[in-house]
């Protein structure tokens, strides 16, 4: 299979910058070179497209513009919320509550807070389709609980936590909530005027948009302490030179997955559907991962016994599919996945995950060309890890 045939289906690692973006950016790039926080007119007409991209983002959000930080990342947001929040408390409130299937730019920043400036950390177990229950997150609460962080879609899995009536809980005992969304913005319905988070990651390569850009909400009033120091741009939350380029390109990949989103959610939703299906029917004891409803449409992950995922991708690839084992961000990390393990799974299963991500550009023959050339793969792999050991 050459370059024009291969089949993407690893939408959630990344995502092709969709067209609208890349000719928003490259006319910036030849024609807007001021620096934003310069007086004369080229700084002012820089100013006026990171301003209008700023609404853009915050209009897909149902905030305002004000509201929205801008980043190099969901990794830098997610960073900026934890630290920042932290840095922030009052007293001794030192308590820190996540879940075990976040991203590792939660889970790593929670417990670097614990080890070096002696957070109180809870991480909470989920259910075997991925879910924390709103009631263990509400028993976990204290009067010293700073911050609550539950991830709005998993990465891995696709399972949707319910951040709403997480967000209640916590706002009912003035506690600071946040949700890495990195996922699901763009994809599903996202309204901060519906839902009482106060703090949101995002980021753009994750909707069509540059890699190296990202925002995070930061409901009026919440209180967040900078993690730079330097010439005060953000509202001195996030110092440094704006990104021109890639910040018009986040808002319009924003703006452009807003107008999609819905028709988009529905034909990515059959298309995630029918791998579930016809892998389900093909593959002997093919394992489903993740909540088989409350998911993202886009996401179909499994675990195949007998199997390694890392083999499997490899497999696959040479077939002329792109998929993926887990998180692109621990790509060739031989530990199963630390999201399939908090589900329960055991963990030599657990090393036959795979991802399948739909996206903006598959079709139902993409899907069907998947359906055929996995399960004689899956077979040949079981066949061989049940050799015996030559001695």
């Amino acid at each position: 299979m050459n370059a024009a045939t291969r089949v993407y289906l690893d939408h959630a690692a990344t995502t092709p910058v969709a067209p609208e973006v890349a000719e928003a950016m490259a006319r910036v790039l030849r024609e807007a070179h001021g620096n934003p926080s310069s007086a004369y007119a080229e700084g002012r007409a820089a100013r006026v497209l990171v301003d209008q991209a700023r609404e853009e983002v915050a209009a897909a959000l149902g905030a305002s513009g004000s509201e929205i930080v801008f980043t190099s990342g969901g990794t830098e947001a997610d960073n900026l919320a934890l630290r920042g929040t932290f840095a922030a408390r009052k007293g001794d409130a030192d308590g820190i509550v996540t879940t075990a299937v976040e991203h590792h730019a939660v889970l790593d920043t929670a417990q670097d807070l614990a080890e070096r400036l002696h957070a109180r950390l809870v991480v909470l177990p989920v259910d075997r389709q991925g879910r924390v229950s709103v009631s263990q997150v509400t028993a976990a609460l204290d009067l010293r609980t700073v911050l609550v962080s539950v991830m709005h879609g998993n990465n891995e899995v696709g399972t949707l936590q319910p951040i709403a009536e997480i967000g209640a809980a916590c706002r009912a005992r003035g506690v600071t909530f946040h949700s890495d969304a990195v996922q699901t913005v763009g994809a599903v319905p996202f309204d901060v005027a519906t839902i009482p988070v106060d703090l949101v990651s995002l980021n753009a390569h994750k909707f069509y948009g540059p890699k190296g850009v990202g925002a995070l909400y930061v409901r009026r009033g919440t209180r967040l302490v900078t993690l730079q120091t330097g010439g005060g741009q953000e509202r001195g939350r996030r110092t440094g030179t704006e990104n021109v380029a890639g910040i018009v390109g986040l808002g319009v990949a924003m703006r452009v997955a807003a107008e999609r989103r819905a028709s988009e959610a529905e034909r990515q939703t059959r298309l995630r559907d029918r791998l579930f299906e016809g892998i389900v029917a093909r593959v002997p004891d093919a394992l489903l991962t993740g909540h088989p409803t409350q998911r993202l449409p886009n996401n179909a992950s499994f675990c195949f016994p007998g199997t390694q995922g890392e083999a499997l991708v490899v497999a696959l690839d040479l077939e002329g599919f792109a998929v993926s084992s887990g998180s692109a961000c621990t790509s060739g990390n031989t530990e199963p996945s630390h999201v399939i393990l908090a589900l329960g799974i055991e963990r030599e299963v657990a090393q036959g995950s795979l991802r399948l991500t739909v996206g903006r550009d598959t079709t139902e023959a993409d899907v069907e060309a998947l359906l055929e050339a996995l399960p004689p793969i899956v077979a040949r792999l079981r066949s061989i890890s049940a050799e015996p050991a030559l001695r």
